[in-house]
């Protein structure tokens, strides 16, 4: 089930993000302070199957993107990605926005799954991450 994550939450989080083969973070110390800011804004979630984490995704309400969504390789497929997605977007058309937005590195799995999610390109961060936009329902 998604649930809103708290900070004893966050060795697992953290084991996942840095368990991934694409979107590897530069400076991992720098993502903790972005986390617990978001978890203590419950802006968080996480998939808890018994007690197990599978994934997690977490939203900014202050620009409307989705900061994050990172999956437990083993529970890939599962469509819980899907849904820690849709718990995201929730929460900020709860706060407002009418539109998301993303940003990912390109020729990544996690492009193909905002494509087929419906979300748009809109171009490029100065980094060369692809911007994608998708209206909020």
């Amino acid at each position: 089930m998604i649930r809103t994550a708290t900070r004893a939450d966050l060795p697992r989080i953290s084991d996942i993000r840095l368990a991934v083969r694409e979107n590897v973070l530069s400076r991992p110390e720098k993502i903790v302070g972005a986390v617990e800011y978001l978890i203590d804004r419950h802006a968080f979630w996480v998939f808890d199957e018994a007690g197990a984490i599978h994934g997690f995704s977490s939203a900014d309400p202050r620009d409307g993107s989705i900061f994050a969504l990172f999956m437990d390789q083993a529970s890939e497929g599962r469509g819980i990605a899907r849904q820690l997605l849709d718990a995201a977007c929730r929460h900020l058309a709860a706060a407002g926005h009418t539109r998301a937005w993303l940003s990912t590195d390109p020729g990544t799995r996690a492009e193909r799954f905002y494509r087929h999610q419906g979300w748009a390109e809109t171009g490029r961060t100065a980094d060369g991450e692809i911007r994608f936009e998708k209206a909020l329902a």
